[in-house]
């Protein structure tokens, strides 16, 4: 077994926190995990992508090579394009629909869109919005972890326990929030499944 995921998104979205909550997930199943990170410029607004890989074998790279991710999870739909390159052709891409209009010359959302709906194994929720719903636009990330989760090789228990563990320093009713948006971006993620297959 073996899993490639890159994680994008601009700083503050909580990018590497979905890759926290994977790393812990893989070692509470014994896996091996490789991971790198890459920020942008500035801590908030700049570029910010993880290479995560999975496997129940030793891994010698923490780079993924082009055209081998299994997934592609970002939080924001033009950063997912930058790394269009690495998907495998059976890879799933996951990305919220909220954009963040960090650049002048910013695409148009209907071109952004159709280039992403034109790969078969896609997922575009509005997961900013849910989470807003859900009384907290902070947890969009674990709303598009969650929506990811039938692509990641780990039992959605350790998922939830790695986020349990992450958010073990602060109050229950922020680790409760965080599970809560996990739960939702999976319900969210089934139509989409449902209509690939």
């Amino acid at each position: 077994m073996k899993s490639n995921i890159i994680l994008s998104g601009v700083g503050g979205q909580g990018i590497l926190t979905i890759a926290a909550v994977i790393d812990i997930a893989a070692l509470n199943e014994n896996l091996h995990i490789k991971q790198s990170e890459v920020h942008g410029m500035s801590q908030r607004g700049g570029a910010v992508q993880s290479h995560v890989r999975i496997s129940d074998q030793k891994i010698h790279s923490d780079l993924i090579p082009m055209g081998k991710a299994d997934l592609i999870l970002s939080v924001e739909p033009m950063e997912l394009l930058r790394y269009i390159p690495y998907l495998d052709k059976n890879g799933w891409i996951i990305t919220d629909s909220s954009t963040f209009e960090n650049i002048m010359d910013y695409p148009s959302k209907y071109d952004l869109f159709k280039q992403i709906k034109s790969y078969h194994k896609h997922i575009v929720i509005n997961a900013k919005q849910e989470a807003k719903k859900m009384g907290n636009s902070k947890v969009a990330n674990m709303i598009l972890l969650g929506a990811a989760s039938s692509f990641i090789p780990m039992h959605d228990e350790s998922m939830i326990q790695a986020i349990r563990f992450y958010f073990k320093g602060r109050s229950t009713r922020i680790t409760d929030m965080n599970i809560k948006a996990f739960k939702t971006g999976q319900e969210m993620a089934k139509n989409f499944i449902e209509f690939v297959f």
